[in-house]
């Protein structure tokens, strides 16, 4: 007997909330979806393989690594976090650069008139705890 009020219960909290209005959260909102061209899409590299890559100048010279890209919320454009410095991640600086600056020239990225030194100068960056 208990049992039937209880399932007799459940069903009538069940038939409240299901003819319970539904009000919105907040303001509409919208999606603009745009057609991407995979094929190009298809020549871009994945953050998996840009993360960990070597960073060099034009003149081959290796001036950094990328640790990690970063996109914040109110830029469209994402950031490149360099190791520079260091051996084997001891004694390293990381520096931000925008992704944009980099080139890619034969599989390599690149940062044109960069060097180790020139780098060093820049502020260094470090990640936020949250």
């Amino acid at each position: 007997m208990k049992r039937i009020f209880t399932l007799l219960g459940a069903t009538a909290v069940l038939a409240t909330l299901a003819t319970a209005p539904v009000f919105a959260q907040g303001a509409a909102q919208t999606v603009a979806l745009i057609k991407v061209d995979t094929q190009t899409l298809a020549t871009g590299w994945r953050t998996s393989k840009i993360v960990g890559a070597a960073v060099t100048n034009e003149a081959g010279d290796k001036v950094g690594s990328i640790d990690d890209l970063i996109v914040t919320p109110n830029e469209k454009v994402p950031f490149a976090v360099l190791s520079v410095g260091g051996f084997l991640g001891v004694g390293n600086k990381l520096v931000v650069v925008p992704y944009s600056s980099l080139n890619v020239v034969d599989k390599k990225l690149v940062l044109p008139g960069a060097t180790k030194d020139s780098l060093k100068t820049l502020p260094e960056y470090t990640y936020a705890t949250n």
